[in-house]
């Protein structure tokens, strides 16, 4: 298990990729080293989709992940590797930020506001 603290910079859509399985990507900006800053892509799968809807870009996060890799074989039978960075947890320690309400403006309708 690892843990990297940033700032969310893209929150990309759920993608539905099989009757079965979804996942969701975002980037965290980690600034540890502030002269060469690092956008970091990591990966939301099944119910953890939705972990993302409370967080806004720009946020201060902390996320847990574990690191996966896989083997692949192309059809011409070269063989490439790939690593993911799975999140299983995404945290703040900023303060939700709720949309402000939006106001209903009540009028009354009288016969001077008719056009006619």
């Amino acid at each position: 298990m690892f843990k990297l603290n940033g700032t969310l910079k893209v929150v990309k859509d759920t993608i539905q990729v099989s009757d079965k399985f979804s996942k969701r990507e975002f980037v965290l900006t980690d600034r540890t080293n502030e002269t060469y800053p690092q956008d970091i892509l990591f990966q939301l799968t099944q119910d953890k989709c939705s972990m993302l809807d409370m967080f806004m870009e720009g946020q201060e996060l902390e996320v847990s992940f574990n690191l996966r890799g896989r083997e692949w074989t192309s059809p011409q039978g070269e063989v490439k590797f790939f690593n993911s960075l799975e999140a299983f947890r995404v945290e703040s320690n900023q303060p939700m930020s709720k949309p402000a309400p939006k106001k209903v403006v009540e009028t009354e309708v009288t016969d001077d506001d008719l056009p006619f």
